[in-house]
């Protein structure tokens, strides 16, 4: 295998290991800050030998190992050492320790170190903004910049926020356990924030060459899945685990053969998963039976189900998803969820409907980087034959977009938006 293909494997096995790696280092070392040097020294070594060695047939066991080890050099050089060998038992003192298996069932047990490591980057010592942005880096392997942007932030902001996050929980001594009873309930939103955009970065990643991530939606879906037994009177957490299941259902559709994305409306909606679908309803089902308010997550959810339940495009049901985008507006404000319910007007109202509110948003500074923007105000122009605009704005939100999938998908909108031939 060339170098250049050997260091493509290693980052896409680092994309894919890095959470298990530093939630399973964590649970021994105790630092979030350290678990993440001794997972980057693991990968440095990786870079360093597979090139010459070849891949291991499991790479996340040579990492763990490799990090594991490390740790052990680590603590040697420490005057501490005694005490911290005792701390962390035989099996890491010893070189010829067990690797455990790194790759979890999709529904494993409640002890799940990846769920810690969530509930410790969600710690109430840290504010709102740190907590989902050093999770994002730990949990997702999000670069700072793809949490810059799902936060349309600078990169320099999220930077200084995540290296702040690690000193404070650090200095916190925070206890790497998740939490029970009340004190679970009053840290679930940011925990349930945090798991919906690892999702998201998988559904629709922000960056690279490929359209979607499928093991960040598989650890996100795994995790709800845990979250709501651990939960099951919370139907926010229920809500969340509707949405995703649904979501998850059309990735097969989502991607044609060459990898090119593939939109909700031209999808081949036998190709959905009607497993996942049923077990995205059953779950929108637990959050009624509840009987609470509907939160952000529930609403997100019952607009997913109406394009379940649509057999075709033309059964969408667009009304409804247009007053529970309005209802979702109402309860968590945002650019984007505004621009969401303008597509929804749009389809069910005609385009230039949805294109006087879209209008409205483009002063808006939050979205002044936002590639979808220009994309749904290019694709109501088209509907309203205003071919020389609609091709203006798809080749702008293109240039937006750090995907290069999606940007292949936006210049052909570009160069199809003409008028039909005759």
């Amino acid at each position: 295998m060339r170098a250049a293909d050997t260091h493509r494997t290693i980052d896409a096995v680092w994309r894919i290991e890095s959470p298990r790696l530093i939630a399973g280092l964590m649970r021994m070392v105790r630092d979030v800050g350290v678990a993440e040097d001794l997972a980057q020294d693991a990968l440095v070594a990786a870079l360093e030998q597979w090139p010459q060695s070849g891949i291991p047939d499991n790479p996340g066991a040579w990492l763990m190992a490799t990090a594991k080890h490390r740790a052990i050099d680590r603590f040697r050089r420490n005057t501490r050492l005694e005490r911290k060998l005792d701390e962390f038992g035989r099996d890491l003192a010893s070189k010829e320790m067990v690797v455990p298996d790194l790759v979890s069932a999709l529904d494993d047990e409640v002890g799940d170190d990846l769920l810690r490591l969530v509930f410790i980057s969600c710690h109430p010592v840290l504010s709102r903004e740190a907590q989902v942005a050093l999770t994002l880096r730990l949990l997702g392997g999000l670069s700072t910049g793809e949490i810059a942007r799902a936060f349309l932030v600078p990169e320099s902001t999220i930077a200084q926020r995540i290296v702040r996050a690690k000193r404070t929980l650090s200095e916190a001594r925070v206890a790497f356990e998740v939490p029970r009873g009340s004190e679970l309930a009053e840290r679930l939103s940011p925990v349930l924030e945090v798991i919906y955009l690892v999702f998201n970065e998988g559904y629709s990643a922000t960056s690279g060459d490929d359209w979607l991530r499928p093991g960040l939606c598989e650890d996100a879906l795994r995790l709800g899945r845990i979250l709501a037994e651990c939960a099951p009177e919370q139907a926010e957490v229920h809500g969340l685990v509707a949405l995703m299941e649904i979501q998850a259902s059309r990735s097969r559709a989502r991607v044609g053969p060459g990898g090119e994305p593939i939109l909700l409306l031209n999808q081949n909606r036998a190709q959905w998963d009607q497993l996942l679908i049923r077990r995205g309803l059953a779950a929108l089902e637990r959050v009624e039976r509840l009987g609470t308010v509907p939160g952000p997550y529930a609403i997100q959810a019952a607009i997913a189900a109406c394009h379940a339940r649509a057999l075709k495009p033309d059964d969408t049901d667009w009304p409804r998803i247009a007053a529970l985008y309005a209802a979702l507006a109402h309860l968590s404000p945002s650019p984007i969820v505004e621009l969401n319910r303008a597509v929804a007007v749009g389809m069910a109202f005609g385009p230039q409907a949805g294109l006087a509110l879209v209008d409205e948003l483009t002063s808006d500074p939050s979205l002044k980087n936002y590639h979808l923007l220009p994309s749904v105000r290019g694709d109501f122009l088209a509907r309203l034959d205003r071919w020389d605009e609609a091709r203006a704005e798809f080749e702008a939100a293109a240039a937006l977009t750090r995907n290069a999938r999606e940007r292949v998908l936006l210049l052909e909108r570009a160069r199809a938006a003409s008028p039909p031939s005759t």
